[in-house]
């Protein structure tokens, strides 16, 4: 994949997140819906944590990657749901991203909502990957 990350120039250094990034000549589109704090039975994991969350819906997403033959460094986008968002929620948010994605991280759009689908979920993230 022939990927460009980068800021234009005019516009904040970004952290944690990329705020353009290109394709030339991509292949494969694969379309991740929302993965949410569920381990494999469908339980809630990290009730109340959102860190612990976090990492368990970033898991879940390495699982959907996989499963479609993808990896964390073909993703190019996330939008992330974050439940009541306060600015001090995404520190341990973005401390499970910068392990998930050390370099290049994908573009990210961060959405605050009044809830998610089920009561206890804090995180929701989707994403969009390019496999070449």
């Amino acid at each position: 994949m022939m990927a460009e990350f980068g800021t234009p120039e005019g516009l904040a250094q970004a952290v944690g997140y990329t705020h353009v990034v290109s394709v030339e000549g991509a292949r494969r589109l694969v379309f991740v819906a929302g993965q949410v704090a569920t381990d494999a039975s469908g339980a809630l994991v990290g009730e109340g944590d959102i860190g612990e969350q976090a990492r368990q819906v970033y898991e879940n997403l390495g699982r959907a990657l996989a499963a479609a033959g993808a990896r964390y460094s073909d993703v190019l986008k996330t939008t992330t749901f974050i439940v009541d968002y306060k600015p001090d929620q995404f520190g341990p948010v973005r401390a499970v991203r910068s392990v998930v994605f050390p370099q290049d991280p994908p573009a990210n759009t961060t959405i605050g909502v009044s809830a998610l689908f089920q009561p206890g979920y804090l995180i929701e993230v989707e994403a969009i990957a390019v496999v070449t």
